[in-house]
């Protein structure tokens, strides 16, 4: 009994932190009204987890090490769950920001040490059916959160998508508490362990300046603006401080030397853009969808969750072949086609389309998540000793993230700037001497006179009316491109696809790299 109600612990806790990454995604639109934010600043929501689950992945395993594992597991649900009510109670943009931030240090330890707690619960022979129960959880978190976001949003308030969190982790804290146990000298060591302040300091520094230029660049003019200037210096003193601090000292924090090995080097970046992929996907479909084709978002959430649930079964089958010892580049090249598929595919989409339209486009992009995810990593750790497994795992995690976050601030100002060249375009043809135009205006005119019988100001509404038609189409068509850089970042990897090479994976390692894989997350 008491291996089951480990079971509902650790799989409520991923499930919560997973739901998280996605129930935002629906919402945007909503929490940038309330707020008052523009669609630009808004993506920080999202940015600021990811950013904080950068950081916060690769130390999980080391503050798991030095404050003991149980201790860190609850501390890491009590932060999440405090943060999760601050974030429902901020009432401006920025205070949001930073609880989403600290509510990502909290969540980045859900995940990866609920696996290792589960994993424990159970002997070896049994570990297959713990790892198919938590891929239920990885599988059920992501699906679920734009659904009960959108469900949320349109019948109670956008705060609520936060408040959700709370009782879910008051249950998971006090069943942690009675039924999971300490391992046996867990955190005993602490006396021994040496703490990298300079590694996290820098890293942070580093990752969260990168973050603000690539952000705000746009809205600043880039290097014309004296702090893009000054935080990007910040920036590259922070990354090239880190990378050289991580490779000097004993007791890194992150461990950067396995870059050594070509395949992992090279595989990394496959990881980058499987991650840009992945979240650019899922932050520009819902605010396109909303903004400009109507849907609400529980109609959003429903478009995103039948082409993810289409595709669940793959995900055992892959995980079945790889733990057989299967080649992870046949699955690493549909993938990628699978997402070149996506990009394009969804470049064609329409103002009129509905729900079910968009289902072939999204199931594309759910194949490829689901064909990259696990070979990724195998291919990953495939030129590691076993001992850098957790190592590899975790940085390979690190990076995804590092991926979407950049992804997602470089969507957002490639949409800005081809929005405003599309609106220059179409405005082109607004001009007096277009025949087109004066009839279109003339019977705007006439149509506000009908309602209103203002007849002083309906040429001036007219002409209000055609500028926010042309401002919706030049997003509209700004968040096609967008679709269709996705595609063009894909096609530029995929022949280096087959540059890599990958030693035959023994039945044994694979197991090993999956364990490693539940315990780094």
């Amino acid at each position: 009994m008491k291996k089951y109600i480990i079971v509902l612990t650790t799989v409520s806790a991923a499930i919560m932190e997973l739901l998280d990454t996605t129930i935002v995604n629906v919402a945007l639109n909503q929490i940038s009204g309330a707020l008052g934010a523009t669609i630009e600043d808004i993506a920080w929501v999202i940015t600021s987890y990811a950013i904080a689950n950068v950081i916060i992945i690769p130390m999980t395993g080391f503050l798991g090490e030095y404050f003991g594992r149980k201790t860190y597991y609850l501390s890491s649900m009590v932060l999440f769950g405090v943060a999760s009510y601050f974030c429902g109670a901020s009432e401006s943009l920025w205070e949001l920001v930073f609880w989403r931030f600290i509510q990502g240090i909290g969540g980045g330890a859900l995940l990866s040490t609920s696996q290792a707690i589960l994993f424990d619960a159970f002997d070896t022979k049994d570990r297959g059916l713990a790892s198919g129960l938590f891929g239920m959880g990885i599988v059920l978190g992501p699906t679920l959160g734009p659904v009960l976001g959108g469900f949320i949003i349109e019948y109670y308030d956008w705060s609520q998508i936060f408040y959700v969190n709370i009782p879910i982790c008051m249950l998971a804290t006090i069943l942690t508490v009675l039924f999971i146990d300490r391992k046996a000298g867990e955190g005993q060591q602490k006396q021994q362990i040496q703490i990298d302040y300079w590694g996290i300091m820098l890293l942070v520094l580093g990752i969260g300046s990168l973050q603000y230029v690539l952000e705000k660049g746009e809205s600043e003019d880039w290097f014309q603006s004296r702090q893009i200037v000054v935080i990007s210096i910040l920036a590259a003193v922070g990354i090239v401080g880190f990378i050289w601090r991580e490779l000097t000292t004993d007791h890194p924090v992150v461990n950067l030397r396995i870059f050594r090995y070509r395949i992992f080097a090279t595989s990394s970046i496959f990881t980058l853009v499987a991650g840009f992929g992945l979240f650019t996907s899922v932050f520009v479909y819902p605010v396109l969808v909303q903004r400009i084709n109507g849907f609400t978002p529980l109609e959003t959430g429903l478009s995103l969750m039948y082409p993810t649930l289409a595709a669940v079964v793959l995900f055992p089958v892959i995980g079945k072949r790889m733990g057989a010892g299967a080649s992870p580049l046949p699955f690493m090249i549909a993938g990628i086609l699978f997402f070149i598929s996506f990009g394009f595919y969804s470049g064609t989409a329409t103002a009129y389309m509905g729900r079910w339209d968009f289902f072939p486009m999204q199931l594309c992009r759910v194949l490829g998540v689901a064909l990259l995810q696990l070979p990724l990593i195998s291919q990953a750790v495939a030129g590691l000793q076993p001992k850098e497994y957790p190592a590899g795992i975790a940085l390979t995690n690190m990076i995804r993230q590092l991926g979407g976050a950049f992804g997602i601030a470089l969507a957002n100002n490639y949409a800005t700037a081809r929005a405003a060249q599309h609106r220059s375009d179409l405005m082109a043809n607004m001009t007096t001497d277009n025949p087109i135009f004066n009839e279109r205006v003339t019977a705007i005119a006439n149509g506000i006179v009908a309602r209103t019988g203002d007849v002083f100001s309906a040429t001036t509404m007219a002409y209000k009316q055609l500028e926010l038609s042309v401002v919706k189409q030049a997003y509209y068509l700004a968040y096609l491109d967008t679709f269709r850089l996705i595609s063009i970042f894909f096609i530029v990897i995929l022949p280096f696809v087959f540059l890599l090479k990958t030693k035959k994976v023994t039945a044994q390692e694979a197991a090993e790299v999956a364990k490693a894989a539940a315990e780094s997350h």
